[in-house]
């Protein structure tokens, strides 16, 4: 690939979420700060909302990374789409809890209480993540609930945080899960990168990624890239790893708005968009001089 050629010891724009990458813009510290305060103060639920491809996932690992292994214990379930009784069992092999085989709801709650209130006793509290909840059947959701009854008189046993799409606002409007949207203590909203924060971010990934020349990405080619992605993080990822390609095929040092273009036109959710094609022409006229 082109890490040789730029002095990178590892790819900087991957859309793995990898914590070693996690830059704590105002909209992600904000969100950090909220999880870490809501987990010690002990609130039931947690919620955090945004679009795709905000970073959502890698906000979810950075805060479980975050947490003292000697103060919590911690589970997370990746596809929420799951019957009541199926995310029951996802919990327990996550938190380890030994269940028979072909145990019933009231069999697996029954073990679940045991644990946490063994966990807590110990001086330990859980904490549950659930990504991509706008997928999670109405049901499900209020077994969470449900399982989130079990407390002492001063705290829960059992915290969750639940990471979603702009869409699961419109799934806890349902009236049957009313109760469960009324226990929500905390919300984080994660909001697109601004440019100069992109800016930051593009400057921050590469340092991770180990570069240590001259400024890489032109002012001109970070602006377009910005109009393009729309500040969305993974959408940055992706277009600022096919200009380096581009560049890198080109031979050349730095990255500028003709790469970026390139990146964009090939990249589906940008180039194949009539709007993007309407107005590149004019925004390349203004700012191709100060590439």
């Amino acid at each position: 690939m082109y890490e040789t050629h730029f002095g990178f010891r590892e790819l900087p724009f991957t859309i793995t979420p990898d914590t070693s990458f996690f830059l704590a813009q105002a909209t992600h510290h904000e969100a950090l700060n909220t999880l870490l305060v809501a987990a010690r103060s002990g609130e039931g639920f947690i919620k955090v909302i945004g679009e795709v491809g905000t970073g959502k996932t890698l906000l979810c690992r950075k805060f479980l990374a975050s947490l003292a292994e000697s103060d919590f214990l911690t589970a997370y379930i990746l596809n929420p789409y799951l019957e009541p009784l199926t995310l029951l069992r996802a919990i327990a092999d996550e938190l380890n809890v030994n269940v028979e085989p072909g145990s019933d709801q009231h069999q697996l709650l029954k073990a679940l209480t045991k644990f946490l209130a063994g966990s807590y006793a110990g001086g330990r509290r859980v904490i549950l993540c659930l990504d991509e909840v706008q997928a999670m059947p109405l049901e499900t959701l209020e077994s969470l609930r449900l399982l989130t009854n079990l407390e002492t008189e001063r705290r829960k046993l059992l915290q969750v945080v639940l990471f979603g799409q702009p869409e699961l606002d419109a799934r806890l409007a349902a009236p049957s899960i009313r109760q469960l949207r009324q226990r929500i203590g905390f919300t984080c909203q994660l909001r697109p990168l601004t440019l100069p924060e992109v800016d930051c971010y593009i400057a921050h990934r590469l340092t991770v990624a180990g570069y240590r020349g001259p400024r890489l990405f032109t002012e001109s080619a970070v602006r377009l890239l910005q109009r393009c992605a729309a500040g969305i993080p993974r959408l940055i990822n992706i277009l600022a790893h096919k200009a380096l390609m581009a560049s890198f095929g080109q031979g050349l040092p730095i990255v500028d708005i003709e790469h970026v273009r390139l990146a964009a036109t090939d990249t589906e959710s940008v180039g194949n968009s009539g709007r993007f094609h309407r107005w590149l022409p004019s925004w390349l006229n203004t700012h191709r001089q100060s590439a």
